[in-house]
């Protein structure tokens, strides 16, 4: 026997050996999360006299750990956001029974009903004023919801945004060791194992492009391609939240007026960059929770602000619209403007030369309105938007709507007419006038509540000391924020009678008053602000207060349903996902148990070589 195959099955036992116990530390890793399978690669000595142990690698398929993180990233997008729709929806209570927004609409609705057919009944009065004040409650209560879960949604934000950037720089650190240790070592594959974990859990939280590179550490780099992780540097992530938000706390791109916080993050060169202005967070719970907060319940606000604005408006205001009307080869319209308030918008119809219409709405102010009013805030956001100053009184109307209009448009008082009819014609050749309306405020204030018309101030704006709403702009939009400071009038509320007394002279019995509430609420056609994305986000939406209260709770339920089934969806794209990676890069442990009766059988061959050897020179040294 030659000493070649003493030395080759003594390498063999080695080779074997080491084979078994990696065969060990797979089957003991089986249910490890984040272990790849370790394998080995035995290498041939020189002279071919033997095997060397080799290198130990990792069975990873590349395509399906990136996979795997795509699917990951997308989960936890979904999965927030499936759980933060079904949190909202709740809000709003089971559609059909007596406490969810549509109940006690139907029964303020129906209060309003009973008190028509019997106005001297103090019960039914008392009914009345008790179920506005369940509508207010409840609409004031869902609106402060919403902003609880922004509130929430910036506060997870501030620690999933730390937990990133610690993510982001332990993976920077394992680069450094993995570039400075031999490839053929065993703590190699244990350190590539720490990093891919490190991502996996990374993409929970932002969406991140992995690019490999020669020496064997990873870079980083986010959806839009900005560089989070370069060899040993990591960029460091940082959220400046606002900790409780309220409805005007919305995010901009102009920090000085921006009310939510934003994702920055610090290249290690000094550089800052705001991770949500330049859209480079695209998936995760972060992208889902900004997602969140700045539209889904920014969407979900306004649309209480506009039940509320409308409900109140429903009952205060009175709807003028435009006669037809021509002089001197001019057309356009006469409108009834007596008693128009700030925010009492007019929205003029026009149309050009070319066919092409819009909305032109004149803004009504006190002179402390912004200019320009952002149209997003009207029905319209398609609209120009044009304030005009009406603090000189209805006599200064026309003139003030004159000057804002310009030469394109002839604006003079109605012959005749009111102190505040306005009449306003243009050369239908150039810009024709397709349409003038306004919803004009009655009540004064608050307390006046026999102003001789069926008009009510019942719901008022408490964050203004209890007045009228009228939709102004004066030191910003009313509107916004208006659904949680819904409140029923205290007058009323104090005395149940004006549901019923108009005037000081209203006889007993006198039902005008009643029939006037109730049919502003089931009857009279509002328009209601596109924004809001009932029915569309291009175009005002045109219902009645109790219409636009049910769609705005089936656009809920439709949202929520939606968000679940595509979370349902994406869970199961990610259980593929998983089990794709497990099939390909995971322990099987049978596989295992058969390598292992292999490795075995070849650790048997090698020893009897060596048996063999030793029995030979027995026999050698007792000749």
């Amino acid at each position: 026997m030659s000493l070649n195959a003493l030395n080759t099955a003594t390498a063999g036992l080695q080779v074997t050996q080491a084979a078994i116990g990696l065969v060990s530390q797979n089957v003991a890793n089986a249910g490890t999360a984040g272990y790849v399978k370790r394998t080995l690669t035995p290498v041939s000595t020189l002279g071919n006299s033997g095997v060397a142990t080799g290198a130990i690698g990792r069975t990873l398929d590349a395509v399906s750990l990136k996979q795997l993180r795509l699917e990951t990233a997308g989960a936890a997008y979904t999965g927030l956001s499936a759980k933060v729709q079904g949190q909202l929806d709740a809000l709003y209570g089971t559609p059909g029974t007596a406490s969810a927004l549509d109940g006690v609409m139907n029964a303020f609705t129906q209060s309003l009903q009973a008190l028509a057919t019997d106005p001297t009944s103090a019960a039914s009065r008392a009914s009345a004023v008790s179920a506005a004040r369940t509508v207010a409650t409840t609409v004031s209560g869902i609106a402060q919801g919403v902003q609880d879960l922004r509130s929430g949604l910036e506060s997870q934000l501030g620690s999933e945004v730390s937990s990133a950037s610690t993510l982001l720089a332990r993976v920077a650190a394992l680069n450094g060791k993995i570039a400075g240790a031999s490839k053929t070592e065993p703590a190699t594959a244990d350190l590539l194992d720490q990093r891919d974990q490190a991502i996996n859990t990374l993409s929970q939280y932002l969406d991140v492009t992995v690019r490999e590179q020669s020496d064997g550490s990873v870079s980083l780099l986010t959806a839009s391609g900005a560089t989070l992780v370069d060899h040993g540097a990591a960029a460091s992530l940082a959220f400046d939240g606002r900790g409780a938000l309220t409805a005007q706390a919305q995010y901009t791109g102009d920090a000085k007026t921006r009310g939510v916080g934003t994702v920055t993050a610090t290249t290690p060169a000094g550089a800052r960059i705001d991770l949500v202005a330049t859209g480079a967070i695209r998936s995760g719970s972060i992208a889902a929770a900004v997602s969140l907060r700045d539209d889904t319940l920014v969407q979900a606000q306004r649309q209480l602000d506009d039940l509320a604005g409308g409900l109140s408006r429903a009952l205060s205001d009175r709807p003028a619209a435009g006669t037809a009307a021509s002089a001197n080869g001019l057309s356009g319209f006469d409108i009834d403007l007596t008693g128009l308030q700030a925010g009492n918008a007019v929205t003029l119809g026009v149309r050009n030369a070319a066919g092409v219409g819009r909305n032109l709405i004149l803004m009504p102010t006190n002179g402390a309105a912004p200019d320009p009013i952002d149209p997003g805030l009207t029905d319209d956001p398609t609209a120009l938007v044009v304030p005009v100053d009406i603090s000189g009184g209805p006599a200064t109307f026309a003139a003030r709507i004159g000057e804002v209009l310009g030469t394109g448009f002839a604006v003079s008082g109605v012959p005749g007419g009111a102190a505040g009819a306005v009449r306003i014609l243009s050369d239908p050749a150039a810009l024709a006038l397709t349409g003038a309306s306004a919803s004009v405020t009655v009540p004064a204030s608050a307390a006046d509540t026999q102003a001789g018309t069926g008009q009510l101030a019942l719901f008022v704006d408490a964050g203004t000391g209890g007045g009228v709403f009228t939709g102004s702009f004066e030191g910003g939009s009313h509107l916004t924020g208006f659904a949680q400071r819904l409140a029923v009038n205290p007058v009323v509320a104090a005395d149940s009678a004006t549901m019923v007394d108009y005037a000081a002279s209203t006889a007993s019995g006198d039902t005008a008053r009643p029939r006037a509430l109730a049919d502003a609420l089931a009857s009279r056609t509002l328009t209601f602000s596109a924004a809001s994305g009932i029915g569309g986000v291009s175009a005002p939406r045109a219902a009645t207060v109790v219409g636009f209260t049910q769609a705005v709770i089936d656009a809920r339920g439709a949202a929520s349903a939606e968000a679940r089934q595509l979370d349902e969806g994406q869970q199961i794209a990610l259980s593929s996902a998983q089990s794709r990676f497990g099939k390909e890069s995971g322990v099987s442990v049978d596989e295992e148990m058969s390598k292992l009766i292999q490795l075995q059988t070849a650790y048997g061959a090698n020893a009897r070589v060596l048996t063999a050897a030793r029995d030979m020179l027995d026999t050698l040294l007792r000749i």
